[in-house]
């Protein structure tokens, strides 16, 4: 974004509200915005002494898979941004102003990324897939859960006293 008639004029403001197609995907293995998703952004740029302050909501949709049935998610993200891009390198900390222009790409997908779910779920109580078969469990509710023991523990169910039942 050109902020020329911004810069160095503390005190002035721009606002504008866009829809723009995301040019490459971003996330993590499981769940990310895909590209040509649309971000929705409200932006207000402000001018200050020391750079051009930017405030930014951005609002997309994130497409990826459950984590325990493999089932695909959608989720709504909705961020709110405000950085400082410096007028020079000493003031900055992340971003400048460079040839009188800002950059928001990097910032917007910095935060929406840090945002999205490290394990996305269908929906909160997913039973998951059944460890045996694989089938989804949320498709069988009337199945009882079968207790899967760990083969290195076997050597101890000997030890189970014989009031005690077995499960």
């Amino acid at each position: 974004m050109n902020v020329r008639d911004l810069m160095r004029r503390p005190g002035d403001h721009r606002e504008w509200s866009r829809d723009i197609a995301q040019p490459e995907g971003f996330g993590n293995a499981v769940i990310g915005v895909r590209e040509g998703a649309t971000v929705h952004l409200d932006v207000r740029l402000e001018s200050l002494h020391e750079g051009i302050l930017a405030s930014v909501d951005a609002e997309t949709v994130a497409e990826g898979e459950c984590v325990r049935c493999l089932d695909p998610v959608t989720l709504p993200v909705e961020v709110e941004i405000q950085e400082l891009f410096a007028y020079t390198e000493d003031e900055a900390f992340d971003y400048t102003v460079a040839d009188e222009s800002v950059d928001l790409e990097p910032m917007v997908r910095d935060a929406v990324a840090m945002s999205l779910p490290f394990q996305p779920v269908c929906r909160p109580d997913c039973p998951g897939l059944d460890p045996e078969t694989g089938e989804r469990l949320a498709d069988h509710p009337d199945r009882a859960p079968r207790e899967v023991l760990d083969p290195r523990w076997a050597a101890l169910e000997g030890f189970r006293s014989a009031e005690e039942p077995r499960s």
